[in-house]
């Protein structure tokens, strides 16, 4: 099975998979928001397409570790996604959340480092984010797997 990750932001939806043994994530896309109903459909289409076994979703707190706006609404989109999910048969699915603290910052400096033009960075920031976020998941389950050996 595979593991889908999400950066979800006011605008698009960073999209990343993992490989089949769980070890590395890959970016598989950007998608532009359209609106809530449309975007958790279309990463519901995503998770069947890929045979997704969990999906973990990027949670943006403050430094601090407090809520911020975007926090909110992240949660409102996993809560639209969930309920989508239970109506659709797909309950089973865990949805799980990874602080993402420094993501998009990592990611700009990754894609800086490449020499990645500025106009194609803001073209695939979100999908480089979704990436670290599924990556430092990857690395904490592996982590947590190690210890219990």
């Amino acid at each position: 099975m595979k593991i889908i990750a999400l950066d979800v932001g006011d605008k698009t939806i960073g999209v990343a998979l993992s490989d089949e043994l769980l070890i590395t994530a890959q970016g598989l896309m950007t998608i532009s928001r359209v609106g809530i109903r449309k975007d958790t459909g279309k990463i519901m289409d995503l998770i069947r397409e890929h045979g997704c076994d969990t999906v973990v979703i990027g949670l943006p707190k403050n430094l601090n570790g407090t809520n911020s706006i975007q926090t909110d609404k992240v949660y409102e989109f996993k809560t639209m996604l969930e309920n989508k999910m239970r109506s659709s048969g797909m309950h089973e699915i865990p949805l799980i959340f990874q602080d993402e603290r420094f993501t998009t910052l990592m990611a700009e400096k990754v894609l800086i480092e490449a020499d990645v033009s500025r106009k194609k960075r803001k073209e695939v920031i979100d999908k480089q984010a979704a990436i670290l976020i599924l990556q430092g998941y990857l690395d904490k389950l592996r982590n947590m797997n190690k210890q219990q050996e």
